[in-house]
């Protein structure tokens, strides 16, 4: 037992564990099996599955010191619901892996799961199974499943010259939070939240699709690697507008100045908010902003016509 009487995972069991996650959970209508059984059965009413998986690393994706446990299970659900709706899709299920140490409190790892299953449940769907293990520290990896809905994906490599770039979402904002968590800086509640909760701009990507977006993908690594992304598997040059990303200069630029780096930075290479950008050939749809320009050349992203000299993204493996 934990100081405060609670049962550990050890002390529950895996499946005393599961039995207690999944009691008066309620599935979408487009699940048939859900947890319980050795797989779950969902419908795929496009004929096509979208799939994606990512993970989080206690002390390398989150810090338990920052975050409550409810704050990582939306978290996790919420940059995998992002990579979905950037193919244009809508998430339909989710599947968790979930390791931690045997002597974790039991209300903990349910505090994870209901943030998970809060998330989730805002887009309409569910969580349909997964994995409980013992690890040395938390380690939850999510797979996200989604339908096109008849529509084609919309994929990375179909920028083309003559095209637009658009951005639904804010930029900035979770790389500025972190900055303020790292170095003990208080107040910028709201920036520092951000970090730790991203706020995805859900029905943007099938909005962006139904709209007829060539190319798009979630900001996470930052807006130049992601946007550099699309600019390598297109084969075009992107030049953002720096006026253009004003109102989220604006947004970082106090909690920059406390934290003594560049704003525009932040906004550049800072990942996490899992905003979405795209290449349009025309006008964009409500909830988008143009930020810059598609054109010919050797595949690259400039700022105001130039080279960007300063901080590029993520690195997974600096």
């Amino acid at each position: 037992m934990t100081d405060s009487g609670e049962p550990t995972l050890h002390e529950l069991g895996e499946f005393g564990m599961i039995d207690r996650l999944v009691s008066g959970r309620r599935q979408p209508a487009g699940v048939s099996v859900g947890p319980g059984d050795d797989a779950a059965v969902v419908s795929t009413p496009d004929g096509r599955i979208v799939v994606s998986t990512d993970m989080l690393v206690e002390g390398r994706h989150f810090r338990l010191d920052w975050s409550a446990p409810h704050d990582v299970g939306r978290k996790a659900i919420a940059q995998n619901a992002a990579d979905i709706e950037s193919m244009g899709a809508r998430c339909s299920s989710f599947v968790v892996g979930f390791g931690a140490p045997p002597d974790t409190a039991v209300p903990r790892v349910q505090e994870l799961s209901d943030g998970m299953w809060q998330e989730a449940s805002a887009l309409g769907a569910g969580i349909v199974g997964g994995d409980l293990v013992a690890s040395p520290q938390w380690v939850v990896s999510v797979t996200a499943l989604g339908d096109l809905g008849g529509r084609a994906p919309v994929l990375r490599s179909g920028a083309r010259a003559g095209s637009v770039v658009a951005v639904a979402g804010e930029l900035g904002r979770s790389a500025a939070g972190y900055l303020l968590w790292h170095r003990g800086i208080k107040g910028f509640d709201e920036l520092r939240r951000w970090h730790l909760v991203p706020r995805p701009p859900y029905g943007q990507g099938i909005a962006a699709a139904q709209a007829g977006a060539l190319a798009m993908t979630d900001v996470s690594d930052g807006l130049l690697a992601d946007l550099g992304h699309i600019a390598e598997a297109s084969g075009v040059a992107i030049d953002l507008a720096a006026d253009a990303l004003a109102p989220d200069v604006d947004a970082v630029s106090a909690a920059a100045a406390a934290a003594g780096v560049e704003p525009l930075a932040l906004v550049l290479a800072g990942g996490e908010d899992h905003a979405l950008v795209a290449c349009f050939p025309g006008a964009v749809p409500a909830g988008w902003r143009v930020i810059g320009t598609v054109a010919d050349g050797a595949p690259e992203v400039l700022v105001g016509g130039r080279p960007w000299t300063g901080p590029a993204g993520w690195q997974s493996f600096d």
